[in-house]
């Protein structure tokens, strides 16, 4: 099937089953259908409303990876939006599939999990809802964060089987491996001054991160910041360090399979940082042998309390591979990516990637190259912990020049790479698997993007690469079925707060894009049903990689409430133990996105948000809030408000409530 044909049929998706059809009433009354296509992998579930609440349409999640159809169903993937819930609230039925894989690796046809799959149960959907609700064509639009962001564009770009479609989170065509490269480097060589780094980017800090580091430090703090990683998220550096390791886990066979000799000539050849290394390289480099004390699986890693951090759905046809081994001993040393090497046994000639490591356990990570094999690691077996590939990759950017990414300028000296370049640019290679595409900016329906500016992962820049590829291909028709949200104070996943989380705690950092999303699935609906246009594009600027908005609403556009606050008039406030601080924000809403609806304080980094402003009616689109506290504790605090806006100013409805928060410094002796 030719990538560029449009079409509602696909030959190997043509015998669909049912193997489960029952109305259930959890999470809220909705008619269950599951089954699948006849001679393939490709399963799939939907979940209807009853007649009284359908208005003729289905939202679709994406997956950013194939394996399961019971992610959004099973509310596990609640936070990025999307749930059973949601859809019926806005007279939608759901469908999800596995993407048309028992695994979570695309195969050999990348067009499939890319997008032919999720078209097929689209399509079979259609049919379904004409035997429940009468005929008709449902209108349907899809939507996915991150690998699913990928695919959502390819989704749209490539079939018509969708009328609209949300992606966020998204990267692009560069994307792999290289933001995962810069970052890691950035984290080997700055991982203890990380907390100077933060305090000064925090509201009040000194606002001059490099100060106090050394020259080493400077240069790799420069280099990542000009690729794009938004610096206000390295707050979270340690879940970044556990999640993106697992991410690596993902691509690196893939990438010693594209460019295997890069790995040799780095600690070889001149011009890479292995072939002169730095002190700080040679010290970091670890080659270990050990033994196998016992495979552990993923019960039994659930019974330890050993999480992976990588976010696979672990299939049946995954049950037999070890999630973590336990080891005869390990050297004391940093093995977040090495690889273990298996040289003994049934499984000898295979590795995998440690992702994290506690005592003598390692966590395995998801290699695609031989993951299957680890089934057959067992007690006793030798293995090497060998981390020179990953500091190798480390670096893997300075050789992946592009003309076309102004992110790459900083390795140019007049208009020539200051590094040896690789052979070809793989970033499209990596790319291409996980979407069965590489965008193109064209796309027959409506699409709104929603991207986010602390994104740790998805670099701000990329979705503002992706407009502009639009708005190329497309001219000014783009203005009428295109536009970019940009979500501040949010990161690519949704904040949580741990038991032992130290305070700040993450929920006063940072917000859920969920609102955002769920309000542009929406407009994107209204958009194409009724030609509703929703609101403006988000005015922006990249400056040196960084994105640069407008301080307030009116300027900013999008549907992000934005706010101003303030601590005895300044972003910091110095006062003593009983001396009362007086707050004061001003919040303002985007022009036809809404009024604000909560307005709640915290004051000591708690997350708890016990302080809710009174008398808010959803009536104003624009309001000042003031509060004062005394803190009683000597210490260094960051209160915060959040906000919550919402289209028809109805607090009461829980969904599409967009969040936006303002943070300050207030010292107390």
């Amino acid at each position: 099937m030719s990538v560029l044909q449009r079409t509602l049929k696909d030959p190997e998706f043509d015998k669909p089953y049912v193997d489960v059809d029952e109305w259930r009433d959890e999470p809220t009354r909705h008619r269950y259908v599951h089954g699948g296509f006849k001679d393939t992998d490709l399963r799939f579930s939907f979940y209807f409303p009853a007649a009284e609440q359908y208005e003729g349409r289905f939202f679709q999640p994406i997956l950013a990876v194939s394996g399961t159809e019971h992610a959004f169903g099973s509310g596990t993937l609640t936070a990025m939006g999307g749930s059973i819930a949601m859809a019926i609230d806005s007279g939608a039925y759901m469908v999800e599939s596995n993407l048309g894989r028992l695994t979570p690796y695309p195969g050999e046809d990348s067009t499939v999990t890319g997008f032919r799959a999720s078209a097929a149960a689209a399509e079979y959907s259609r049919t379904v809802a004409a035997e429940m609700y009468g005929e008709h064509r449902p209108f349907g639009y899809c939507f996915g964060g991150s690998g699913g962001g990928f695919k959502t564009m390819s989704c749209m770009e490539n079939t018509e089987a969708w009328d609209g479609g949300v992606p966020f989170i998204i990267g692009g065509p560069q994307s792999l491996p290289n933001v995962f490269s810069v970052q890691a480097h950035a984290m080997r060589i700055l991982w203890d001054k990380f907390p100077m780094i933060v305090d000064a980017t925090d509201p009040g800090g000194s606002g001059d991160m490099y100060g106090g580091l050394s020259a080493e430090e400077r240069e790799a703090l420069a280099e990542v910041t000009a690729m794009g990683f938004p610096p206000r998220a390295w707050f979270d550096v340690r879940r970044i360090a556990a999640g993106y390791t697992g991410v690596w886990s993902m691509i690196a066979d893939n990438m010693i399979k594209l460019d295997p000799q890069y790995f040799e000539d780095f600690w070889s050849v001149p011009g890479y940082l292995g072939a002169n290394p730095t002190e700080s390289l040679r010290e970091a480099r670890v080659q270990y042998s050990t033994k196998v004390v016992k495979p552990i699986l993923a019960d039994e890693a659930k019974q330890l309390g050993i999480t992976t951090g990588v976010a696979i759905f672990r299939t049946d046809a995954m049950a037999d591979i070890p999630v973590a081994l336990r080891v005869e001993g390990l050297p004391d040393a940093n093995l977040m990516g090495a690889m273990l090497s298996v040289k003994s046994g049934k499984a000898a000639g295979h590795n995998f990637w440690i992702i994290s490591a506690h005592d003598d356990i390692v966590m395995t990570g998801q290699g695609e190259a031989h993951f299957e094999a680890l089934s057959g690691i067992a007690a006793g077996d030798e293995v090497l912990i060998d981390n020179s590939v990953y500091l190798a990759f480390q670096t893997y950017h300075r050789h992946q020049v592009h003309p076309d990414y102004r992110v790459w300028d900083q390795f140019c000296n007049g208009g020539k790479a200051v590094y040896p370049q690789r052979p070809r640019l793989i970033g499209t290679s990596m790319s291409k698997p996980g979407s069965g595409s590489i965008q193109s900016g064209r796309f027959a329906g409506k699409m709104i993007v929603v991207e986010c500016l602390m994104d740790e992962a998805a670099y701000p820049w990329q979705g503002a690469w992706y407009d502009e590829l639009v708005h190329k291909v497309q001219g000014p028709a783009a203005d009428d079925k295109f536009r970019l949200w940009f979500v501040d104070h949010a990161m690519h996943l949704a904040p949580f707060v741990g038991p032992d989380d130290p305070r700040p705690v993450r929920t006063t950092r940072i917000v859920s894009y969920r609102g955002v999303l769920e309000q542009a699935l929406r407009d994107v609906a209204a958009w194409v049903e009724h030609g509703i246009a929703p609101p403006a594009s988000t005015a922006y600027q990249v400056v040196d990689g960084q994105m640069v908005v407008p301080a307030h609403a009116a300027d900013r556009n999008g549907v992000q409430p934005t706010v101003d606050l303030t601590a005895n008039g300044g972003t910091r406030a110095d006062v003593v133990v009983g001396e009362a601080v007086e707050f004061a924000a001003f919040v303002e809403v985007p022009l036809g996105a809404g009024t604000v609806v909560v307005a709640e304080w915290d004051f000591d980094g708690s997350g708890e948000y016990a302080v809710s402003e009174p008398g808010l009616d959803g009536s104003a689109s624009r309001l000042n809030v003031r509060a004062s506290h005394a803190f009683t504790e000597p210490g260094t605090y960051f209160p915060a408000i959040r906000v919550r806006s919402q289209r028809q100013g109805n607090m009461a409805k829980p969904h599409a409530q967009v969040q936006n928060l303002g943070r300050v410094r207030v010292v107390v002796e």
